[in-house]
């Protein structure tokens, strides 16, 4: 009877471990590929410059026309005599020519 109580001690040990796997294939499933995405999305918004042709996350394809780095803004000429301001996070893509 005394040997019973010594049992259910490792089980709190193996969940630990349980417990430890999952987050590590959490991080490297989930958790590692987003941020990576995210520095390369923040890297090309950094680099963008009047003239480069770009994607909105809409599907809106168009030009820089200007950047306002201080308001965090960006207007895109659409088309022959239309300009738009944009929100410089919402640019997708830089499109290659």
């Amino acid at each position: 009877m005394a040997g019973g109580g010594a049992d259910g001690g490792g089980g709190g040990i193996a969940t630990m471990i349980w417990f430890g796997l999952i987050f590590v294939i959490m991080y490297l499933l989930l958790i590692r590929p987003q941020r990576k995405k995210q520095k390369e999305h923040t890297k090309l918004l950094e680099e963008l410059k009047k003239g480069d042709k770009v994607v909105t996350s809409g599907g809106m394809f168009a030009t820089i026309f200007a950047i306002d780095d201080e308001r965090n803004l960006v207007v895109l000429k659409i088309g022959e005599n239309t300009k738009m301001e944009f929100l410089k996070s919402s640019i997708a893509a830089k499109v290659d020519k």
